[in-house]
């Protein structure tokens, strides 16, 4: 079956794939409750909401014994305007990378379920996830043996570097599991020295000095002490993976159709953007992730570069 479910997911579209044991993430508990009574977590109150779910698959999705982790490359082909206010790669497709895992991960679990049984998954609870509820994906890539965790917090995958989305199938059978990746960062510490504002330490993120959640998940007006180090990033920032080693020496062009980047937006420089009208942005990111940010926070957020 591990195989089966790992064939299945590349004959898919997705770029690897990885099955852990679900179970319980003791040593991630206690570095989220120490994280969040920090306060790093910033406005994001979501993350401390569901705490057990969050650590404990098998409490989000009763009889779950095992996690499928798929991961999608989305490191784009071509590059903004360098003087333009720069969108994280992430959010270049026009449409939103949630909807297109989902469609795959729906397919994937359709011929599971085909081959090997309806009672495979549950079929009262939610167990196909990509970014939409209280799980650590990062954190079962890596025990699926995708890639570690790096000191920028982010999964280094060793074959397409960090720049990919990740997707969880949670299955209530068991099968064979993968082994973690031993950790490769070594005594590089490029991540943490690039970042503008000093959010990393090795690896511990403060959201509250993250240009990504900055430009993204605060609702709130950016500090000024930040203002000058925005380094012309206006949602998102992707500073930290690309001084990365691993994505100078791995990250290659996507090839999935469904990624292609948002039309024309590669070449709008920076008059484009101080100019576009609420009504451009509907028309050119209905579909794309950045309009979850919404048109008034890219605007202020480009008025503050």
């Amino acid at each position: 079956m591990n195989q089966f479910i790992k064939n299945t997911a590349l004959s898919l579209g997705f770029d690897a794939c990885g099955i852990a044991e679900a179970g319980f993430l003791a040593e991630d508990a206690a570095f989220m409750r120490s994280w969040i009574d920090a306060g790093n977590h910033g406005e994001m109150n979501y993350l401390a909401r569901n705490f057990e779910k969050r650590t404990d698959p098998r409490i989000l999705v009763p009889g779950c014994k095992s996690v499928v982790v798929v991961l999608m490359n989305y490191y784009p082909a071509g590059k903004q305007q360098p003087l333009a206010p720069q969108i994280a790669k992430y959010a270049y497709s026009a449409i939103d990378y949630h909807a297109v895992l989902k469609e795959k991960l729906t397919a994937l679990e359709q011929k599971i379920t085909t081959t090997y049984g309806a009672e495979c998954v549950s079929h009262n609870h939610q167990h196909l996830f990509v970014d939409s509820a209280p799980v650590l994906e990062r954190r079962w890539a890596e025990r699926g043996g995708l890639g570690w965790i790096g000191k920028h917090t982010q999964l280094i995958n060793p074959t397409f570097g960090s720049y990919t989305f990740i997707g969880i199938l949670m299955l209530n059978i068991e099968t064979m599991y993968d082994s973690p990746v031993v950790p490769r960062c070594g005594t590089c510490t490029r991540c943490i020295d690039a970042c503008p504002t000093h959010a990393l330490t090795a690896g511990t993120l403060d959201a509250r000095r993250c240009i990504s959640y900055l430009t993204i998940e605060s609702k709130n007006d950016i500090p000024a002490e930040f203002l000058d180090k925005l380094s012309n990033c206006a949602i998102g920032c992707d500073i930290c993976a690309d001084v990365c080693p691993w994505n100078k020496k791995w990250a290659k062009p996507n090839s999935t159709a469904e990624l292609l980047p948002a039309e024309d937006m590669l070449q709008w420089d920076k008059q484009t953007w101080l100019h576009l009208s609420e009504k451009e942005f509907n028309t050119t990111f209905r579909q794309s992730a950045i309009k979850r940010a919404g048109f008034q926070k890219l605007k202020d957020n480009i008025q503050s570069l």
